[in-house]
């Protein structure tokens, strides 16, 4: 037995073949590796765009405000209500305000009340460590209303009940996420019930032949367009073609279910087509016609995938900037719409807007819209994952 064994192991091209097994197992080590720092590098910049996010945009969360005496004596000159010592430290916007704080409540005319009313953007970012924002006056100014405990932090509610304005410090969001909502429900309800039914006569009813393949290459095509050619289509096609309002969400809805109607047709063929034909051949036995064995039995075992397929589609489209720039959803958006038919905006655009703003207190605002808005993308990748495993059936 010991002589068999020293005749194989020296016999001719074993250590050849040892040779190549270790090459081969050295080589799947390398690869291994390559792979893992791959996925530390991505973990890295990942983590590393959050933290620079996180740490820009957090501090728009929180607004300076100072306590004055508001005069409503006079409300024809409503520009005189704050002392004039105090108007470098106030927002222009608050005196804006007073008109229409008095037609609600007319009781304030001849009061004089002590208030504590929203600074301006310079004063804030300075309390924020933006030591250049401010002359050195106004810093002495500062200093002194902070010694008094005349100025203080609280949070930042203009960022989410109004809408977008030339004065940072009461630039809001408001607008952007109606107008968001909006957006995503006229895409919900015209990407859904077509692309459903779309996918379900190709899957279960359309013979096959070259014109349907014909149709199935072009949506697989059409899922890989450029989503700024979406937008040349619903220009020349919703506004140019059909007259729909430049700008308004009903324009910005159709374009994006233009973009997603692919993604939610190859996602319910998809989930279509993993339901086992033993339950159509099933419900076809017991004398069930076609439409009722996938009415009653292949749609309600495939509605999880259907549902996970449109969530994605969603979030795809909500995140989409460009081809809302060709339809004029660029645009400068101070109130928030209340009908589809108004102009609008949504939140990528508003961060498009945003960031391209000079002032600092811009900056901030940018990054937090970021972080709203890449929390509601992950919540709602996070509910079509949910819904996948509460639901998913194993055949």
């Amino acid at each position: 037995m010991n002589d068999s064994t020293a005749t194989t192991a020296s016999a001719p091209g074993a250590f050849e073949t040892n040779d190549r097994l270790k090459r081969r197992h050295r080589v799947e080590r390398y690869f291994q590796y390559a792979c893992i720092a791959a996925l530390a590098v991505a973990g890295a910049f990942l983590v590393l765009f959050f933290t620079d996010m996180i740490r820009t945009g957090y501090s728009a969360f929180v607004q300076t405000e100072v306590r004055v005496e508001v005069d409503y004596s006079n409300p024809e000159e409503y520009w005189n209500v704050i002392d004039r010592e105090m108007r470098p430290i106030v927002s222009r916007g608050f005196t804006r305000l007073v008109p229409s704080m008095i037609k609600e409540n007319p009781d304030l005319v001849g009061q004089k009340r002590t208030e504590w009313i929203i600074a301006k953007a310079d004063i804030d970012q300075y309390r924020k460590g933006s030591k250049d924002a401010v002359d050195e006056e106004t810093a002495a100014q500062i200093r002194t209303l902070e010694s008094q405990g005349r100025l203080r932090f609280t949070f930042n509610h203009w960022l989410f009940t109004h809408g977008d304005s030339k004065l940072p410090e009461l630039a809001g969001l408001k607008s952007a996420i109606v107008g968001s909502i909006y957006v995503l429900a006229l895409t919900l309800a015209f990407a859904f019930p077509i692309g459903v039914m779309t996918a379900i006569y190709l899957e279960e009813f359309a013979p096959d032949n070259r014109f349907t393949q014909a149709i199935e290459i072009n949506i697989n095509n059409l899922a890989a367009v450029p989503s700024i050619l979406f937008g040349l289509l619903g220009l020349a096609i919703f506004i140019n073609f059909f007259g729909v309002p430049r700008s308004s969400a009903i324009a910005g809805g159709l374009t994006l279910g233009l973009m997603t109607l692919p993604i939610v047709i190859i996602s319910t063929r998809a989930a279509l087509r993993a339901v086992p034909h033993a339950i159509r051949e099933g419900a076809l036995a017991m004398g069930a016609t076609r439409w009722q064995a996938v009415r009653d039995h292949v749609l309600p075992m495939s509605l999880p995938g259907i549902l996970t397929g449109t969530i994605i589609g969603l979030a795809q489209a909500m995140g989409e900037t460009a081809p809302l720039l060709l339809i004029g959803m660029i645009a400068y958006i101070p109130d928030a719409p209340t009908s589809m038919t108004q102009a609008a905006t949504v939140l990528p655009a508003q961060i498009f807007t945003w960031a391209g703003m000079p002032e600092h207190a811009y900056v901030e605002r940018t990054a937090a819209a970021i972080l709203i808005l890449l929390t509601v993308l992950i919540a709602l990748n996070a509910t079509a994952v949910f819904l996948r495993r509460r639901f998913e059936r194993r055949w």
